[in-house]
């Protein structure tokens, strides 16, 4: 057993009988290096200090929230507390398993029934330590970013280890939707789907299937995975993500609530479910979603002071200034430090001063909250939206425009020029949007004649900064999409395959292809950038 002796190991189980048994078991193993905790939090404590090569979870944690080890499990793999390629073995009864082995998006490395012998334990490592061997490549170069090479070594782990041929073509296709490459991982779905009717392969599908602007198609798709895994709970998140993008709020809370109704103690989609809610002006239902959320995560490791923000602001939107004001002194009280938590607390208290008249001190705490907002690294676009229509509406426009102005013009916070426009019209500042608007396009019209300018000297590398900057503040125009990757097809035509620049380019034909897929550029520069790609 001494091939073992190097492994780190995690038990996680709240019996503590158990773990002496488990224990007892991996020592037989020559493992020694060996921790133990006593329930998620713990668990994620451990391994916020330090990475283990090997995680034995009970699945019934006993959690007083009713987290059970799918649940950590997940909460693990979103934060990135545990890497791709950690071994990950769930303990459960053969009753449990029936239940949860076909319903989870992100599986265990195994599962082991119980009760269970040394012997199985080992057999069961070897298992893992095995198909973690062949997959590491894979897992490396995905882990760096380099996806091309993640590509190959999957191919040529598959080649060495055919029995890991199914989970190397989902490695692949994941590294193809990060380069962008929706169709090409499309087809790799599909062909796993035509051996086994696996769950995260059907799900997989509707993603390039959304990413590619075939809204109804990934709706169908999803609509199959439920049918066939009624507890596959992403399919209902996601399926929830697309109504919304259609403008069927109705729906995507109806999905919510089904995916709520099975399991009820996943903070996140419990907090997705409180947006819609309040999005679709139900404050009774927001209210008490988000009571929930606040609930739950009062104990949890990845508690979020934006969930007291989004308790006080449907508090404040029902005019219940008392409540509004007990949930501020709850999170004063109860959240971490840090500049998120005083954004948060700031942009709360305005809120509840502006509820009770106090436009002055309103005021003072937007500016608290500005200040704060940057040093913080982790505050949604949501909330900056809402803090930026809470300056709209305190008078304190230059500072509202500014923030809106900021998150339109960055492709990364998911807000486009008419989320920016709705929360003017909401602010009751409609006029400010035109005036913004017409400025913008004074902005942009200059830097697409700069373009030109650079690109007639010949400077395409220049034109191309220019453009990215134009880009990124009118990320839904596909006319700057379009001179965008001419102008980097030219340059790579003249100068040869740069793949950062190969890669970006082909990030803007997709979503041009989502944004306007009728474009008359679309088809020639899809040609020629294929044709430059196979060149290389």
């Amino acid at each position: 057993m001494q091939e073992y002796s190097a492994l780190s190991v995690l038990v996680i189980d709240p019996n503590q009988h158990m773990r002496s048994g488990l224990h007892n078991m991996l020592t037989q193993l020559g493992i020694t290096r060996i921790e133990h905790a006593v329930s998620a939090g713990t668990a994620i404590r451990h391994l916020e200090k330090k990475s283990f090569d090997l995680i034995l979870c009970e699945y019934d944690l006993g959690s007083e929230q009713g987290q059970d080890g799918q649940q950590l499990l997940e909460d693990l793999r979103h934060h990135k507390l545990i890497l791709p390629s950690a071994i990950f073995i769930m303990l459960t009864t053969e009753g449990v398993y029936s239940k949860v082995v076909s319903a989870a998006e992100l599986t265990p490395t195994d599962y082991i029934l119980k009760p269970f012998t040394v012997d199985v334990l080992a057999q069961r490592i070897a298992r893992a330590v095995d198909r973690r061997s062949a997959l590491l490549p894979v897992h490396q170069m995905t882990e760096q970013g380099r996806m091309r090479e993640a590509i190959l070594a999957s191919e040529v782990s598959a080649a060495a280890n055919p029995r890991y041929a199914t989970e190397c073509g989902r490695l692949r296709a994941e590294a193809l939707m990060a380069l962008g490459e929706m169709a090409q991982a499309e087809a790799i779905y599909r062909e796993i789907l035509e051996v086994r009717p696996l769950g995260w392969a059907q799900l997989g599908l509707a993603r390039c299937q959304k990413e590619q602007g075939q809204l109804p198609a990934a709706l169908e798709t999803l609509q199959r995975l439920v049918d066939e895994n009624p507890k596959f709970m992403a399919a209902y998140d996601m399926t929830a993500s697309i109504q919304q993008s259609l403008g069927q709020p109705a729906e995507a809370r109806a999905a919510l609530e089904a995916a709520v109704s099975i399991s009820p103690h996943m903070v996140r989609r419990l907090r997705h479910l409180g947006q819609v809610a309040f999005q679709s002006g139900d404050l009774e239902a927001a209210e008490k979603t988000f009571k929930q959320v606040v609930a739950k995560s009062k104990y949890s490791e990845f508690r979020d002071p934006e969930d007291h923000v989004n308790l006080v602001r449907t508090l404040v939107e029902k005019g219940d200034a008392s409540a509004a004001a007990n949930v501020l002194r709850d999170l004063e009280r109860s959240a971490r430090p840090g500049a998120a938590t005083e954004v948060c607390k700031a942009y709360s208290a305005a809120l509840v001063q502006g509820l009770n008249g106090k436009d002055e001190a309103a005021r003072t705490e937007l500016g608290n909250a500005l200040r704060a907002l940057g040093d913080a690294r982790s505050i949604s676009s949501a909330v900056k939206m809402g803090l930026a229509q809470n300056c709209l509406q305190q008078g304190m426009d230059e500072q509202g425009m500014e923030l809106l102005d900021a998150l339109a013009g960055d492709p990364a916070s998911g807000v486009s020029e008419a989320d920016a426009l709705a929360v003017y019209e909401r602010a009751g500042r409609a006029e400010l949007a035109q005036n913004e608007g017409d400025s913008v396009e004074r902005y942009l019209d200059g830097l697409v004649r700069q373009a030109a300018a650079y690109s007639g000297q010949g400077d395409q590398r220049g034109a191309i900064q220019v453009l990215q900057v134009a880009v990124r503040r009118r990320p839904e125009n596909a006319g700057l999409m379009s001179a965008l990757a001419s102008a980097i097809l030219r340059l790579m035509l003249d100068s040869g395959w740069e793949t950062a620049l190969g890669e970006q380019c082909a990030a803007i034909l997709v979503r041009m292809r989502k944004t306007d897929p009728q474009h008359p550029m679309l088809s020639a520069l899809s040609s020629q950038y294929v044709t430059l790609r196979g060149k290389q």
